[in-house]
């Protein structure tokens, strides 16, 4: 992976702007997002939201058309008082904008762009096209939107990468609980209906070593979905964070064959699972690590010699942790829980 730039840091007071690049969470789920928006402000942040945002419009499954929602999103980086631009959700169809985004304005402007899921997109094109380096991590509705509070893991990740980390290295903590439970934002239930938590232990180790690199922080199913495009990222001799927020054995030993295919496990340094949000076994007793090592078997016809570890926390499980994308990474695997080391800031002062 080539060298990217990274953006200045957030400071107390800074303005954050919202776009919605793909499914109107800001109008489905009004009430939550309107409460995610009062977090950040709570957070000590002035939000503006971009034009399209602003306008609450709806197309059902998009905000608007791609045109409109480029054009939000390059107002907002041409805009000079907006330092971060994060996302109202993922969605489906954020792909869309790339012919429209303007990448010259986003290399003169470079500033933090943070979102997860579907935005993968957005993410692969910011990094190929303008160099920057981007931020997987919370969007507006589903993780600023937390009730009755902000998971503070979740907001201890996302400042320390945006605003805190700015010399040396830091280790990043598993949370002490998660939760895959989802509350229906379409009704009350989001901040009426209690958080069913489950213990945490630790990110596990599947394949034992040690490895550094560059982060690379995807969603599997829309980095699939890139395939053959300009966008498609470089993997040599990166970390690899990988998620899908639904999966099955089924849906998982064809996507871990897709990546065999393209010869992704031959050029890693190493690879990091995330927990799945909805995960159906389909009365099938094979662990989803069994099937990783099945996919990278077919491709290197061995066992693989890289460190490997699941059950991580930047994916759509609560709480959410954030990876700066080409940020150098140190990952753990002597242990029987992985340890992960952020080696630099991602952000400059």
């Amino acid at each position: 992976m080539r060298s990217l730039t990274r953006p200045a840091a957030l400071r107390p007071g800074d303005t954050i702007g919202i776009c919605t690049p793909s499914f109107p969470a800001h109008v489905a789920f009004r009430a939550k997002y309107l409460h995610g928006v009062a977090e950040l402000t709570r957070l000590g942040f002035r939000v503006i939201e971009g034009s399209l945002t602003a306008r609450a419009t709806s197309q059902g499954a998009r905000s608007g058309t791609p045109q409109e929602r480029a054009a939000e999103i390059n107002e907002l980086f041409s805009n000079r008082e907006v330092r971060a631009i994060i996302t109202t959700i993922g969605g489906s169809n954020s792909s869309s904008l790339v012919p429209y985004l303007d990448f010259a304005a986003v290399r003169a402007n470079p500033k933090i762009f943070c979102g997860y899921s579907d935005i993968t997109s957005l993410h692969l094109a910011f990094m190929r096209h303008a160099g920057l380096s981007t931020f997987y991590g919370p969007a507006v509705v589903p993780n600023f939107g937390e009730w009755p509070e902000l998971p503070h893991e979740m907001i201890d990740s996302f400042l320390d990468a945006t605003m805190r980390h700015l010399s040396g290295s830091r280790e990043l903590v598993a949370p002490s609980r998660w939760s895959r439970h989802m509350r229906d934002a379409r009704t009350d239930a989001w901040r009426t209906e209690p958080r069913t938590w489950e213990p945490h232990g630790g990110w596990r180790t599947v394949t034992h070593g040690l490895a550094e690199g560059p982060a690379l922080a995807l969603n599997l199913n829309t980095l699939r979905s890139n395939t053959g495009t300009p966008e498609m990222p470089d993997f040599d001799g990166v970390i690899l964070f990988i998620e899908d927020m639904s999966s099955s054995p089924t849906q998982a030993e064809r996507a871990f064959r897709h990546l065999a295919a393209l010869g992704v496990f031959s050029k890693v340094a190493g690879l990091v699972w995330g927990r799945v949000e909805h995960w159906s076994d389909e009365g099938c007793p094979i662990a989803v690590e069994d099937l990783l090592l099945e996919a990278i078997r077919g491709e290197l016809g061995r066992d693989p010699a890289f460190p490997i570890a699941t059950d991580f926390d930047c994916c759509h499980t609560t709480p959410m942790l954030t990876i700066a994308q080409g940020v150098r990474v140190r990952l753990d695997t002597h242990g029987a829980a992985a340890q992960i080391t952020v080696l630099e800031p991602a952000v400059v002062s």
